[in-house]
C-alpha cells in the first residue's frame, strides 16, 4: 500500500513523501507498521518534523443542522527536526498503535458501507504544514466483536450501514470524542415491534463494552420510543455465552417492558 505526493505548500521542486504501509489491515487495539520515504527537492530545508495520524468521517450535530468532517484521532510524531539537503533520501521506519477505540470498517471481508479510515503522513517545514492524501486503512473487529456480530447475524439481522458520531456514550469508559453506530434491518421475526438495531462497541484493553439501541416503531396512536441496552464481555470468557441466546432474550424483554410484542 503505497501513496506519494509533492508537497504543495513548498513550492515546485519541494520534497517529495512516499509511505508504504507493510499491511493496510489492523485491528482495534493493534498497530500498523510501514516506512516513510522523504526525498528532498531542488533547495535544502529544514523540517521540523514528520509525523502520521489516523483519519476518520465523522458526523457532527450542530444545532438543527449536521455535517461531516474528517478527524484525525490519534497521531504520532516519528522525527524530530533534520536538515534535507538537495535530492537527498531519508527513510523512516514506523509502527503506529491503533487505539482501542477505533471503528471498524471491515466485516467478513466486506467494508462497513459509510465508513471512511485512513492514515495520513504530516511534514512541517519553516512553520509550513502539507499532508498527504489519506492512504485507506481497514479496521477488522476483534475476536469479541465478531462473536456479537456473528449473534446477531444468527438472529437474522443484516447489515445496513455504519457511521460515526461525535459525542460521547452515557456510562461507558470512552477516551475519543466520537463513537461508532452499526446499524442493523431487523428479521421479520422481530420487524412488527423494531424499525432498526444500532449496535455500538467501545473496547478497553481490558473489556468490551456493548452498547445497543432500538428505533421501536410507533403506532397509529402512540409515537416510536428507543430502548437501550449495555453489557461487558470479558474477552477471556467471551466464548462460554450463547450471545445470540442472550440478545434474543433482551430484545423480546425489552420489548414487552414497552407493550409490544413479537
Amino acid at each position: 500500500m503505497v501513496f506519494k505526493k509533492m508537497l504543495q505548500a513548498f513550492g515546485v521542486g519541494g520534497p517529495s513523501v512516499e509511505t508504504v504501509l507493510a499491511n493496510p489491515n489492523c485491528r482495534p487495539g493493534g498497530f500498523l507498521e510501514g516506512q516513510v520515504h522523504v526525498l528532498g527537492g531542488d533547495h535544502a530545508v529544514d523540517v521540523e518534523y514528520l509525523a502520521v495520524g489516523l483519519i476518520t468521517r465523522v458526523e457532527v450535530e450542530s444545532g438543527d443542522s449536521e455535517y461531516n468532517t474528517d478527524q484525525e484521532f490519534h497521531r504520532q510524531r516519528l522525527t524530530g527536526s533534520f536538515r534535507l539537503d538537495p535530492g537527498a533520501k531519508y527513510d523512516v521506519p514506523f509502527r503506529f498503535d491503533v487505539p482501542w477505540e477505533t471503528p471498524i470498517t471491515e466485516v467478513y471481508g466486506q467494508h462497513l458501507h459509510g465508513m471512511t479510515m485512513g492514515l495520513t503522513t504530516e511534514l512541517e517545514i519553516a512553520r509550513a504544514v502539507d499532508k498527504s492524501d489519506l492512504d485507506a486503512v481497514a479496521v477488522h473487529p476483534l475476536p469479541a466483536q465478531e462473536r456479537i456480530l456473528d449473534a446477531l447475524l444468527r438472529l437474522g439481522f443484516r447489515f445496513s450501514r455504519a457511521d460515526v458520531e461525535r459525542g460521547r456514550v452515557y456510562g461507558v469508559e470512552q477516551h475519543l470524542p466520537f463513537y461508532q453506530e452499526i446499524e442493523f434491518y431487523p428479521p421479520s421475526a422481530y420487524a412488527s415491534g423494531i424499525n432498526q438495531l444500532e449496535l455500538t462497541f467501545i473496547p478497553t484493553p481490558h473489556k468490551l463494552q456493548v452498547v445497543l439501541e432500538i428505533d421501536k416503531r410507533g403506532g397509529v396512536f402512540t409515537e416510536g420510543r428507543d430502548a437501550f441496552g449495555r453489557f461487558d464481555i470479558d474477552y477471556a470468557t467471551v466464548d462460554q455465552t450463547d450471545w445470540a441466546g442472550q440478545l434474543d432474550n433482551w430484545l423480546r424483554q425489552s420489548a414487552q417492558r414497552r407493550g409490544l410484542f413479537f
